[in-house]
């Protein structure tokens, strides 16, 4: 991807401001992602300039994100998701560094396959959950909240699309590297994360009809799932192969 050319491509965009996206911030939502390789990006932007806003927020249309995932010790989050349990939950600290805003959040797929998510504002911690933390999670979480703790930190830049005529909006995420307790990380620079979410019921996505002239496919993907598996020797990672060869098969093809 030419650093040039993206910023080119993005200062296209008209913009939007937070305050007017509120509309369609779509907490219970239909989610559907795609990856592809980064360097499919701009051509994939320029196609939707006519279609999207794209978020601004004092001259910036690029986000740094860092998010720390919660688990516990038997990983209880990680396994409801490899074996495609729902319900099923993610909880995580949510960090926007442009502004150093933080949240605590969980984000659940429901029985009906719907994606919906709630949160405070929340300063992280290394340590335990606070009582405001635990007093959150208590009622959205079936499990005792106070044995959770960090296990996986990803971090990525962050571009939003909003709909001009639709209600729908689209993340599209990139430069994503990840990083355990232990020290360990890893970087994987050459994919592009993109994440479709709508209302629930509506007809089909403009933007799911535009990528599919770039020949990318909806597939499941959790950033969350991969980072564990490549930073923790985890059983159950064969459900994750597909995801690991579709990432392989990018990096080899570009």
């Amino acid at each position: 991807m030419e650093r040039a050319d993206i910023t080119k491509t993005l200062n296209n965009f008209s913009p939007i401001g937070l305050e007017e996206m509120d509309s369609v911030i779509l907490m219970n939502r239909i989610d559907s992602k795609y990856v592809f390789s980064i360097n499919k990006l701009n051509g994939i932007l320029e196609s939707a300039i006519e279609h999207y806003h794209i978020l601004q927020i004092d001259e910036n249309r690029e986000f740094p994100y860092s998010t720390i995932y919660l688990d516990s010790p038997d990983f209880i989050f990680y396994y409801q998701h490899v074996n495609g349990k729902l319900p099923r939950y993610k909880i995580r600290y949510r960090l926007y560094e442009h502004n150093n805003q933080s949240f605590l959040e969980v984000k659940s797929k429901t029985s009906k396959n719907s994606t919906i998510k709630q949160r405070i504002c929340y300063t992280p911690s290394e340590e335990a959950l606070d009582q405001t933390g635990l007093s959150f999670l208590r009622t959205l979480v079936p499990i005792d909240a106070s044995n959770l703790r960090p296990v996986l930190t990803s971090r990525f830049v962050r571009l939003t699309l909003v709909g001009l005529k639709t209600s729908e909006r689209i993340t599209i995420d990139y430069n994503l590297s990840f990083n355990n307790n232990s020290g360990k990380s890893i970087e994987i620079p050459s994919i592009a994360i993109t994440e479709l979410k709508k209302e629930q019921f509506t007809g089909q996505s403009l933007f799911a009809r535009l990528i599919k002239e770039f020949k990318v496919r909806k597939t499941g993907f959790s950033k969350y799932c991969i980072g564990m598996s490549l930073l923790y020797n985890l059983p159950k990672q064969n459900t994750l192969k597909s995801k690991f060869l579709l990432i392989d098969k990018i990096e080899r093809n570009g």
